[in-house]
């Protein structure tokens, strides 16, 4: 029997989905996304509502690819929804954000049994699942440390369909990291719905970071996929400045630069908090790329406070933004805020920020132009070895020598192309 996987969210949801294609690889073959399968299983999100529009699609097309396929639909769309039997009524297994594990042994059920099977269950007091992943589909690997969260800012929906914050034991995060690297993966990076609050017992994300670097052989980058400003502490960043293996990017999600929308927001800082923080990371590591989540169009966001905004992320000079416009979701507190912001208004603001995170892209891609670094080679596309170095930029090396790729390289960087750096290897 064959099956196929489609994943959709984040890079939590991307650890998951790899866990899936490892253990149904045990037993059926693997097919690509879009062929014909005897089993579908699609990875939902809900963060956005295109998300959750994406994830019906998704699930009309599994049926029209196979009439007769089982049909297995799990995650945060899943949790949000499972309510509304309209929606999952075409559906064979259902799993919510949690047993998650079990999905190998619920389509064994379902092929034996033929009876539907639903588990989406409250979350509170939900344990963390081990999923002990040991290789990835690109070179650069994905280790889920933590899941859930706790902060409930009045936008997101995700404490709703992740729960609370729960963490992976840190010898089983060693134990799968050493897998990892065993098989190929010489980066590894640290994701979480929270991942810079891990704590597990006396383990803090610090703590674990450090083991990371001393117990695991042969690993020779580390990336934190994503870490909040209240979490960015001095022991973490003198930390980053003593041991280059660590990334020197930072993606500090600020989502806006205005107060009054922060505060409206529940975000736990102000701007002025915020820029002085950055300030603080770039004197003890000067060359850290520091990238941002912006959300444009929350409901009262005036022109003025979008102003506010714009001249925020300057004052920051963010290396890159991810813009995205404000999406009410139900369940949550900004879905019936006043004030809500036209369609078109939010669009004309990811417009304007997107061209100013081009902008500042483009200034701090053409700094790289004559220095030296390491990047990993990822693929191999029309003459060229291509891979990220630490400070997450594509750099592209004129090669067909593919004996280096998934391989860390000392590159000096010649020029700027478009978005990315045309390197020769050293």
């Amino acid at each position: 029997m064959k099956f196929a996987i489609c994943n959709l969210g984040c890079k939590v949801n991307n650890y998951e989905a790899n866990w899936y294609q490892q253990e149904l690889s045990k037993k059926y073959e693997e097919v690509k996304w879009g062929q014909y399968a005897d089993i579908y299983i699609i990875n939902s999100c809900t963060v956005t509502n295109v998300a959750g529009s994406k994830s019906r699609q998704m699930m009309h097309r599994a049926r029209k690819l196979n009439k007769d396929c089982v049909l297995c639909v799990v995650g945060c769309y899943v949790q949000m929804e499972a309510e509304d039997k309209s929606i999952f009524e075409d559906v064979d297994i259902l799993v919510g954000s949690s047993h998650k594990k079990e999905i190998p042994q619920l389509i064994d059920r379902f092929l034996e049994t033929g009876e539907k099977i639903s588990l989406v269950e409250d979350l509170k007091g939900c344990p963390f699942e081990e999923m002990m992943l040991e290789s990835y589909k690109q070179t650069r690997a994905y280790l889920k440390i933590q899941d859930g969260c706790n902060q409930f800012c009045t936008y997101c929906v995700i404490p709703y369909a992740r729960g609370r914050e729960r963490c992976l034991d840190p010898d089983k995060v060693i134990e799968i990291a050493q897998k990892l690297v065993e098989n190929g993966h010489k980066e590894l990076v640290l994701t979480g719905i929270h991942t810079g609050r891990y704590k597990y017992g006396d383990t803090d994300f610090t703590t674990l970071v450090k083991r990371l670097l001393d117990e695991v052989k042969g690993l020779e980058r580390l990336r934190i996929s994503s870490i909040e400003m209240t979490e960015v502490t001095d022991e973490r960043v003198e930390l980053m400045s003593r041991d280059e293996r660590i990334a020197r990017h930072l993606h500090i999600p600020s989502q806006t630069g205005c107060d009054a929308v922060l505060k409206a927001m529940n975000r736990p800082y102000t701007t002025a908090e915020y820029l002085n923080r950055i300030k603080e990371i770039r004197a003890m590591v000067p060359s850290v790329s520091i990238s941002s989540d912006v959300i444009v169009g929350f409901p009262g966001e005036s022109e003025e406070n979008f102003n506010d905004t714009k001249q925020f992320i300057k004052d920051v000079n963010f290396s890159f933004l991810h813009v995205f416009p404000y999406a009410a979701k139900k369940h949550t507190p900004a879905a019936v805020m006043k004030n809500q912001i036209p369609e078109t208004i939010k669009r004309q603001r990811v417009s304007e920020l997107t061209n100013l995170s081009d902008g500042l892209y483009n200034c701090f891609v053409n700094d790289f132009r004559g220095k030296q670094g390491k990047v990993l080679l990822e693929i191999s596309k029309d003459g060229y070895l291509q891979g990220h170095n630490s400070e997450y930029v594509m750099v592209k090396i004129k090669s067909d020598d593919t004996s280096l790729l998934h391989k860390m390289v000392n590159v000096r960087y010649k020029d700027m192309k478009e978005d990315y750096l045309i390197g020769e290897i050293l």
